[in-house]
């Protein structure tokens, strides 16, 4: 009982929004993410690899935007955060 009462402390949920190809290879949009306290892009981007294990190829090339602003990986995330994965794209 004393064990269950501390597994939600030092833990954070971040939405996850993906895009393009990660989308795609995820077969969703988005996904809540828990996370321990401090974590940062690269953990989270770490953790979306372990649950898709399709979409890591494309992790590395992939923009990070954290609550509507471009970021970099090693941003430290809060908890409510919102997180979108874009990766690159090209056209013509």
């Amino acid at each position: 009982m004393y064990f269950s009462c501390l597994r939600g402390k030092n833990r954070m949920k971040v939405t996850v929004k993906l895009f393009a190809i990660v989308r795609d290879r995820a077969g969703v949009s988005d996904v809540a993410l828990d996370l321990p306290e401090g974590a940062t892009i690269a953990s989270a981007a770490g953790q979306l690899a372990k649950k898709f294990p399709a979409i890591e190829a494309f992790l590395p090339r992939c923009a990070f935007a954290l609550n509507l602003e471009y970021t970099s990986i090693s941003e430290p995330l809060k908890d409510g955060d919102e997180l979108a994965v874009i990766p690159p794209v090209s056209g013509g």
